[in-house]
């Protein structure tokens, strides 16, 4: 098997696990280390860069679940139910149990997504979907196991939605490479809609049917198709 690469560290500073200040610490809802049983996931991905995994559906449990209800923001708008975070923690062992159970018994049906608008600086309007709180709270706990297998992939200049790292840390490191090293220019790109055809492409299908079964590929691909309600 293939052992893992070192992490690349082109920007010449710490990694920011390594080197977290106030300053520059994770000001976003960033997931910390796994939790024990997704660490032993996390060092197979890291060992067998090819490995599949089959059996990852059971590490979205109570707990999981949980977790992913504690990292809320109790000030989040709710979703096409109205179910706020606030009013689904009044009965949270009973609504966390339940919803376990619907994931696990295949009964789980994510609800529309609300579609809402934010105003831009150019006088345009960036879309903005707000899921239900359950569907939340099912993507975060996918996304606990999806960081475990999917961290080891990542080379150490990418920052975004990754544990323990945010904008702040990128700046930082864009600042430190501008300051230390001799740099002709700064490329700011943005990929328009990137994400609207990345998520069915070819290339992204290969991989997650290469990493994942066919039944934690479901329960990825549910919250990406329910209808969009303004």
């Amino acid at each position: 098997m293939k052992e893992a690469k070192e992490t690349s560290l082109p920007e010449g500073r710490p990694r920011p696990e390594d080197d977290l200040s106030e300053e520059a610490g994770d000001r976003t809802q960033g997931r910390a280390s796994p939790p024990a049983g997704l660490e032993r996931v996390q060092m197979a991905a890291r060992r067998w860069r090819q490995a599949r995994f089959t059996a990852l559906l059971h590490h979205v449990d109570e707990a999981a679940l949980m977790r992913s209800f504690q990292r809320q923001r109790r000030a989040a708008s709710a979703g096409v139910d109205g179910m706020t975070v606030e009013s689904y923690e009044r009965d949270l062992e009973r609504n966390i149990r339940d919803l376990c159970d619907r994931v696990h018994s295949g009964r789980y049906r994510p609800h529309p997504v609300r579609r809402t608008y934010i105003p831009k600086a150019d006088g345009g309007h960036r879309p903005l979907g707000v899921p239900a709180l359950e569907d939340k709270l099912v993507q975060g706990a996918v996304a606990e196991v999806l960081s475990a297998i999917y961290e080891s992939d990542f080379l150490g200049f990418s920052y975004g939605f990754r544990p323990r790292r945010s904008a702040h840390h990128a700046l930082h490191a864009l600042h430190t490479a501008l300051m230390t090293r001799k740099a002709l220019w700064v490329l700011d790109a943005d990929i328009r809609r990137f994400l609207d055809a990345a998520s069915y492409c070819p290339q992204v299908y290969s991989k997650r049917v290469k990493r994942f079964g066919w039944r934690c590929i479901s329960l990825i691909r549910k919250p990406l198709l329910p209808p969009l309600v303004t």
